[in-house]
Order: C-alpha cells, then structure tokens, then sequence
C-alpha cells in the first residue's frame, strides 16, 4: 500500500483522503487551515458530501488518515504527494495557478532534503502545457533537482460530481493519468487497478486536455439539451421525454463515430435538419446559438482544410473522395466537393480518386453525380488508380479513407505534401509535409 500526501482539504482533497485511506493507504492530509486540520483529526468532515463523515472517522479511528499544516512533516512521510488545490479563473479568464505554485514550491523545497524518491502529482484542473510550463519548473526550481529523475511527476484529473463523489470514485467512468517517470506510473496504477475501469496512462499534455475536454463536454451537453427542451416547448413538446429516449441509442446518438476529430459533416440529412430547426426555433422566436454555432463550425473546418492546402507548396491536388463519405457516391452537401469547388475557383489543377462515384459514372448509373452542386466536369476529373492520382499530384488531399489507399499514400506522406482529413493512421501526426487537420 502507499503513503500518500494530499495537499489541499477541500472538495476533492478530502474525497480523495477518504477513499484512498478506506482502500488501505496510509493517507496524509495537509492544508494551511487548522480548523480544517482539526476537524479530520477529530475524525468528522469538514465539508458536507454524503457518506464522507462515516469514511473519515473510520479512516481515522483505523490510523489510516491523518491531517497536518507541516508540509516537511507530510512529505518526509509519505511516497507521493497530491496537490489538490483551487484554480480560480484569472480575471482574464485564463486558470489561475497560484495555488498550485504555491504548494508545488513547498513540496519541492521539502523533498530537496528527502533521500528517497518522491513523486508529485497534480489533480487540480489545470490547462494543457501547465504541467511543463509552471509546475515542473517550479518544482525544479525549489528543490534543485530535475523531474522525472530526481523526483516523479504526474498529472491525475479527477471527474468526481458532487453529492455523488464517493460513487462516482469507486465507480468511475473514466481513468486517466500522465506521467513523466515510471515510479509515479506504477503508484497511479496501484490506487487504481481494483476500480472498474480501463486505466488510460499517457502523456502530461493529455491527461490535461482531458479533463478539459470532459468538463467543456459537460458545458455543452446541458446547453444543447436546453435549447431542444426550449425549442420543444415552443412545439408543445416535453424537452426531457425527447431527450430521454434520444439517449437510448447508444448505436448513433451516442456513438463515439462522431466523437471523433476530422473533417466537416455533410450528406442529405445533418446540414438541411439543422436549418430546418433553427428555422423552426426562429419562427417560434426562440433562441438557437448552439445549432447557429454548429453550421459555423462546421464551415469553418472547412476552411482549415483550404488553409493547409494553400499553406503547401504545389498546384496540382489530388483528391481522394469527394463524397460526403467513403462508402457512397452520395455529394449531396459534401464538404468534400465544397472545398474542392474553392481549390478549382483558386487555380488548382484538382483529379479526384473516389471509386463509389468513379463505379456509378463508369456504370452509367442514372443517379451518378447525385447532389453534385459544386464540381463542373466532375467525371472528367475523376482517376481509376490511386497510384496514378499520386503521380499526377503536387499535394495529397485525403478526404475519406479507403483501405486500398493506406498503404500507396502513407508510403508517400512523409515526402509528397500531403493534408490528411480522415487520418490514414493513428500513429501519423503533422510534421510540415504531413498535415492532419486535428492531428
């Protein structure tokens, strides 16, 4: 079992002690308030949670968990310490991290005096580059020593809801982690590889994201489940019996297919159903940012794509896909044939590999072509081969991914200019020859 530090009786501090101290842990908890020091050690809570005062007083009586304001005391006693501060907004809006400073420069000016190796880990939110631009610097600066050799380092978000924290730690529906050591690491694993979770360790930067990402989600979820529920109202709807059974179908509306980073939707359903409702909301005189903001977005993905090909050196583009998706011949609303439709209208000599459509118009089908609104002389663009579209072409422009084309084209990334909007492989991130649009 370990011997944990955890720097900050609050929410999530003294959430976290409790836990970690009913599992076994011999848990230190260190805060500048001594009424709050005070009240662990008499074995009662000093915030109000449910079923966190039966954990602390048997985590007490049990001599698992302890409270203290001596910082050198804390971490001369422990393996790890968690900083599990407050960060404020700035009143720019920006994270406030004085806290966090304040605690990683204590810790580190403790474990420059330890003989033993200590690992610091953070579980204040914090924004993406903060682990390496303040915290680790801080600590290095205050002990003398460097990170990831000296001392270990980690970044352990927490996605606890309060009222149901102690829940929500002992059933998680996520698990994440960065480190910088592999000591930290097997610590992290330890304190959680009896949960039933997947543990995700990776990097500091995205560890951090993450809770970002999940926070921001969470944001945007309510907002969007708002603006339908008042939209409905207007309609003589109930808002929550529709979102109700929309959550229901883990198959599309919660499938993580659309979570996925990439390029703009298209196709003969998603733009012309969010026009319609924001036509709906507008006559009921209701409201709608979020779809306003959706078809915005979504437009401006596509002009990323445009920015990177004009960023690329080269007149010649090819193509592969032009349907809104591989798998059909359908262009109808196909970002895809948008973006090619402005590259041609700026100059570029444009060929196309898309075998869907390529097949219909071979076939003579009556429906090929179908929704094509943007492309002149579409057929006459179009090329049989993904080698000869390589041939013939200055830069790449992946815009659907088809099996055939991974091999040929990842061949080529790392040399030929290339924009990739559909991610040939995971393992493939931009370079400056190599552009993934979200990668």
């Amino acid at each position: 079992m370990a011997k944990i530090s955890i720097f900050g009786i609050g929410y999530v501090g003294t959430v976290a002690a409790a836990c970690l101290a009913k599992d076994g842990h011999t848990v230190i908890a260190v805060d500048i308030d001594q009424s709050k020091v005070d009240s662990i050690n008499g074995g009662k809570t000093p915030i109000v949670e449910n079923g966190l005062g039966e954990l602390i007083a048997d985590s007490v009586a049990s001599g698992r968990l302890s409270a203290t304001t001596d910082i050198v005391e804390a971490v001369t006693n422990t393996d790890a310490s968690f900083i599990c501060v407050g960060t404020p907004s700035a009143d720019d809006g920006s994270v406030g991290l004085n806290y966090v400073v304040s605690v990683c420069t204590a810790i580190g000016g403790a474990i420059s005096a330890k003989s033993s190796f200590h690992s610091v880990i953070v579980r204040s939110t914090i924004v993406p580059g903060s682990m390496d631009g303040t915290c680790i610097p801080a600590l290095e600066a205050a002990s003398g020593m460097v990170a990831g050799r000296d001392f270990g380092v980690g970044y352990f978000p927490e996605f606890l809801r309060e009222s149901t924290a102690i829940e929500d730690y002992y059933d998680p529906g996520l698990i994440v982690f960065g480190y910088k050591d592999h000591v930290t690491r097997d610590i992290l694993v330890e304190v959680n590889e009896k949960l039933p979770c997947e543990i995700h360790a990776v990097d500091l930067r995205t560890a951090e994201m993450i809770k970002y990402t999940s926070n921001c989600w969470r944001a945007v979820k309510i907002t969007f489940a708002n603006e339908i529920g008042n939209i409905a109202k207007a309609a003589g709807i109930d808002g929550q019996k529709v979102m109700k059974v929309l959550c229901s179908d883990a198959k599309v509306s919660m499938s993580p297919y659309f979570m996925r980073p990439g390029f703009a939707f298209g196709g003969s359903c998603l733009p012309k159903d969010l026009r319609a409702l924001q036509h709906l909301a507008s006559s009921l005189n209701v409201p709608s940012p979020i779809l306003d903001c959706a078809l915005s977005a979504n437009e401006e993905q596509i002009r990323r794509a445009e920015f990177l090909v004009d960023s690329l050196n080269g007149r010649s583009v090819g193509m592969v896909g032009i349907s809104f998706k591989a798998g059909t011949d359908d262009l109808r609303e196909s970002p895809l044939a948008r973006l090619a439709h402005r590259l041609i209208d700026k100059g570029y000599d444009l060929k196309v590999y898309d075998p869907f459509v390529k097949s219909a118009f071979d076939l003579r089908l009556s429906g090929a072509g179908r929704g094509n609104d943007y492309v002149d002389n579409l057929e006459s663009r179009l090329v049989s081969g993904i080698d000869g579209l390589i041939e013939q072409s200055d830069i790449l422009l992946i815009g659907n991914r088809y099996e055939e084309t991974v091999e040929p084209l990842s061949k080529v990334a790392t040399s030929r200019p290339t924009v990739d909007l559909a991610r040939l492989r995971p393992d493939m991130v931009s370079n400056g020859v190599y552009e993934g649009i979200c990668w």
